[in-house]
């Protein structure tokens, strides 16, 4: 089996949508992954077996999406000792917030890292699960320092976009 440093963990493939945001940065920052879906609730034995083959391949970090009660960041957390990061999806009932909470709210002991809901959290739980393995790899401080720098300069492109447009110019653009 090839070897890895993300292990990302869906419960749904509902989920799949979001997550892509995760599976793009991971590939840009050029970080090796696997991608399962595995219900805490539904399929505990399959969770188990995806965090140790997981393991056995080297992952470093676990990426985890979950929605409604959020249950399966906590139970990767309690099969492993290696990080693990909750992504919370969006839901029809409470926005995410239910997610969020689950996720956030662990027992001592079992920490679970809480991003934002939905697709700004999937590409922040990559960046973190990057930010995570770069403390021992100098190669991938350089690729992260790149990636932020190119969002800044995409912000600031848009800014003398803006300044030379004016706003209601600008806002016509965006349309487009």
């Amino acid at each position: 089996m090839n070897k890895i440093q993300v292990a990302v963990i869906m419960g749904s493939d509902s989920d799949a949508p979001v997550m892509k945001t995760t599976v793009k940065i991971l590939d840009d920052l050029g970080l090796a992954f696997s991608i399962n879906i595995a219900s805490a609730h539904r399929t505990p034995e399959h969770v188990r077996k995806c965090v140790k083959i997981a393991v056995s391949r080297g992952a470093k970090v676990f990426i985890a999406a979950a929605g409604m009660s959020a249950a399966l960041p906590g139970v990767i957390a309690a099969e492993t000792i290696l990080p693990v990061i909750g992504v919370p999806m969006e839901g029809k009932t409470a926005a995410g917030l239910d997610a969020l909470l689950s996720i956030a709210q662990m027992p001592p002991g079992i920490p679970v890292a809480a991003v934002a809901v939905g697709p700004a959290g999937a590409g922040n739980a990559a960046i973190l699960a990057a930010q995570i393995i770069a403390v021992a790899d100098r190669s991938l401080q350089k690729k992260l320092k790149q990636y932020r720098e190119k969002m800044a300069s995409a912000v600031v492109g848009k800014d003398t976009k803006l300044s030379s447009m004016g706003l209601e110019a600008y806002l016509r653009g965006m349309v487009k």
